[in-house]
């Protein structure tokens, strides 16, 4: 075992990472830790935080969170001193993303943002992906901030039937 808890922290989180071909969020990571009590929130976003700051993980950030995923460094750290983190703790984590893997996935492979454009109405950004590769991509003008809003709240929640409605309309046989 390490001798330093916050170091275990950033190789169970590098290993976490590796073991998704997904970025995971930020309340997915902490969800693991701290159902399962190994540390507390603000030790978690600590670690993170040196782990960003030493380019082991990169961060992406949208209007409501934040996704990590390992760098190619941090895969060498893990190589180098994965074997440190216990095999009790391997089993925890293996066992958290087998069985959410599916939800894991899902929630982060759907993703709504907007920003104000350069003619002062906002464009909403709504994307579902696949790991790291875009699937479909929808971008909308909108005059108000507050009409962006709602649309990318309801994107997570109307996500496939509007994909199946544009993939039916664009597969339709002309008459």
């Amino acid at each position: 075992m390490l001798s330093e808890p916050l170091t275990l922290y950033k190789l169970m989180i590098l290993y976490m990472l590796k073991q998704v071909k997904f970025p995971l969020s930020n309340s997915q990571i902490s969800e693991f830790f701290l159902d399962n009590e190994y540390t507390t929130y603000f030790t978690l976003q600590q670690a993170l935080s040196e782990l960003l700051e030493s380019t082991l993980i990169r961060v992406e950030t949208t209007r409501n969170s934040t996704r990590y995923e390992i760098t190619r460094e941090g895969e060498d750290t893990l190589t180098f001193f994965g074997k440190k983190i216990s095999e009790a703790i391997v089993e925890d984590m293996d066992r958290f993303l087998q069985e959410n893997k599916i939800r894991l996935r899902n929630e982060v492979g759907v993703v709504a943002d907007y920003y104000k454009n350069t003619s002062q109405d906002f464009t909403v950004h709504c994307e579902i992906r696949e790991g790291k590769k875009s699937l479909f991509e929808l971008n909308l003008s909108v005059p108000t901030q507050e009409q962006a809003e709602a649309m990318c709240s309801r994107w997570h929640d109307s996500t496939q039937a509007i994909y199946s409605y544009v993939m039916q309309e664009l597969m339709k046989e002309k008459d």
